[in-house]
């Protein structure tokens, strides 16, 4: 298993997911995703996995509220506003491989042990 976790420093649910891989004696790799943020190639392979990169946005949160991503026309233009502010992502985002989950999600991380 080659498990990333992209979460935020401060959220409840990524030290929960951390927790979880850590009491099962998994290796992860944490990512603060504030601040390292996600590549472009990243985020396609999560978005995938989780059925489409708007699985990924947290519309509840300040920082999308504040953005103008609601309002963009295309696509591509509103992936890039979300690589550019990392802090719209829902977190944590399980990265093992091709397979992928947003939020705390132990059951799903139980079936890939």
């Amino acid at each position: 298993m080659n498990i990333q976790i992209f979460g935020k420093s401060k959220c409840f649910d990524t030290k929960k997911a951390e927790r979880f891989f850590k009491e099962r004696g998994i290796k992860y790799q944490s990512v603060d995703i504030l601040s390292k943020g996600m590549s472009k190639g990243e985020l396609g392979s999560v978005a995938t996995a989780v059925g489409g990169w708007e699985n990924l946005v947290d519309t509840s949160s300040k920082a999308y509220q504040n953005s103008t991503m609601q309002y963009l026309a295309y696509e591509d233009d509103k992936i890039e506003k979300l690589l550019e502010t990392p802090s719209m992502f829902k977190t944590p985002i399980v990265r093992n491989g091709k397979q992928a989950t947003v939020g705390y999600q132990p059951d799903i991380w139980k079936s890939w042990e």
